[in-house]
């Protein structure tokens, strides 16, 4: 039996959230690690991650600047349709966000997720976040459609490329043995086998790497938290630094976290932070790639993935030979059932 559904009429941008403030941290990490089989002392040291700078982490105000962005991109191609932001883990929560919509008459919604990459935690466990969500505000709650997964999409390459080159260009020049890095998040190698998150990235890298014309890449790995002894994805990124130097002395490393959409604590505090910091000790030059942000090329491809489900284009852009990603998410897509390791003495 089909459905009719509302028209769309409202975009909805879904994130991670963050804490604005010292007295934030803790409860904000609560919320993240509830029900995971992560340490307390793991979170700890991660609070302080966060207290290094203030305990404000820079998530929310970059999300405003990309909602921001996205509502200009609209309204100039005539996409009149009302921007929200609503977050997993901190304020805006999803909930009040969804409770808000409803009060303002919006009956069916497109999100974007800040996630470029298909896995749970990138994908699966939002969708189930916003159904959490709609459950609690009840009757009226807003229909909620994901845009599809833009990893190959030629502006996201775009905007990783015109990141990418002047990261590079900004070494010093002569140096002949550079490697550039593309880092991304770390999942559980149970989360990784049901998702197509480490070809998606070895794709998007790919296609970035070929853009700039970069020989010697890697994709590699960062911020992982569970238990030392449950597999995650690897390498590490400053396990790759020293390894690859040692195997041959490093004149230079170039960082593009290709993994993540905005310059938030992770790639702060374990990129220009952690990997500076190995490359000082081994007197390696180091340059960090910008995230994609609030990059034109970015915010136009979020633009088109809308104009795609509107019906405004037939043109759905994809590189490379993976094509286009799906819209609607198979039933099984991304399951995850956490493998907890048996512990030892």
């Amino acid at each position: 039996m089909t459905v009719d559904l509302p028209p769309f009429d409202s975009f909805l941008l879904v994130s991670f959230g963050g804490p604005e403030g010292p007295d934030d941290v803790i409860p904000f990490l609560e919320n993240v690690l509830r029900g995971k089989n992560v340490p307390r002392e793991r979170m700890l040291e991660v609070a302080e991650h966060y207290n290094h700078f203030g305990g404000v982490s820079p998530i929310n105000q970059q999300n405003r600047d990309l909602l921001t962005a996205i509502e200009s991109e609209l309204h100039r191609s005539g996409i009149e349709l009302p921007v929200y932001w609503g977050n997993r883990n901190w304020d805006p929560m999803l909930p009040d966000t969804l409770r808000q919509m409803r009060e303002d008459g919006r009956k069916r919604a497109l999100a974007f997720f800040t996630s470029m990459f298909s896995c749970y935690s990138g994908c699966r466990q939002y969708r189930e976040n916003i159904a959490a969500a709609q459950e609690q505000v009840g009757d009226g709650a807003p229909v909620v459609e994901k845009l599809r997964m833009g990893f190959n999409h030629p502006r996201f390459i775009a905007a990783m490329e015109s990141s990418l080159k002047p990261a590079i260009e900004s070494l010093p020049g002569g140096l002949e043995n550079v490697v550039v890095l593309f880092t991304a998040h770390s999942i559980p190698m149970s989360m990784a086998e049901n998702c197509d998150y480490a070809t998606q990235l070895t794709e998007s890298s790919r296609l970035v790497a070929e853009a700039c014309n970069v020989k010697n890449w890697k994709l590699v790995f960062q911020s992982r938290s569970g238990p030392p002894q449950q597999p995650w994805l690897e390498p590490d990124v400053c396990d790759a630094i020293a390894e690859t130097d040692n195997a041959n002395k490093l004149d230079g490393v170039v960082i593009a976290p290709i993994g993540f959409v905005s310059d938030h604590m992770e790639v702060m505090f374990d990129l220009d932070e952690e990997a500076a910091a190995v490359c000082r000790d081994r007197g390696i030059h180091f340059a960090r790639a910008a995230t994609a942000g609030t990059d034109p090329q970015f915010v136009a491809m979020i633009r088109e993935l809308v104009e795609e489900r509107i019906g405004r284009t037939e043109n759905r852009a994809a590189l490379g030979e993976m094509g286009p990603w799906h819209d609607v998410c198979p039933q099984d897509c991304c399951t995850y059932n956490p493998r907890r390791p048996i512990a030892t003495k």
